[in-house]
């Protein structure tokens, strides 16, 4: 939400959103679509359901933006563990690493470039 600007990135309701999605979705810094602990049918039929690797990068951007820079740089190296031996990451990341759905996936990237970027700049700012 702070990314398109519906709420503030340090608003009280998005930081206890974001505590949430941490708390809820987050496993290891990749996000998923829902609990992974608890059996979710989404009608898609299959059975692999990875993280996605897009939210991923837009948490470090929300994190970024509320100013937990620690938390953001920690995740955002740790997703970059996730790229191909070329530097590209697929939609998905499934349970043990592997790269799963599009391969590469130019949404992905985007949010890659959006929260490198971001990540960066406040970096720089706090020096």
């Amino acid at each position: 939400m702070p990314l398109v600007k519906f709420i503030g990135p340090r608003d009280p309701r998005m930081l206890s959103t974001l505590d949430a999605v941490q708390r809820d979705l987050v496993s290891d810094s990749l996000v998923y679509r829902y609990d992974p602990r608890s059996a979710s049918d989404d009608g898609q039929g299959g059975a692999v359901e990875g993280s996605f690797s897009l939210c991923s990068f837009w948490l470090v951007e929300c994190l970024t933006r509320a100013g937990r820079l620690d938390e953001a740089r920690l995740a955002f190296e740790k997703m970059l563990t996730y790229a191909s031996r070329l530097g590209l990451f697929a939609e998905q990341v499934g349970d043990t690493g592997e790269a799963l759905g599009n391969h590469p996936q130019a949404f992905t990237h985007l949010g890659l470039i959006s929260a490198a970027w971001d990540l960066d700049r406040a970096l720089g700012e706090e020096r």
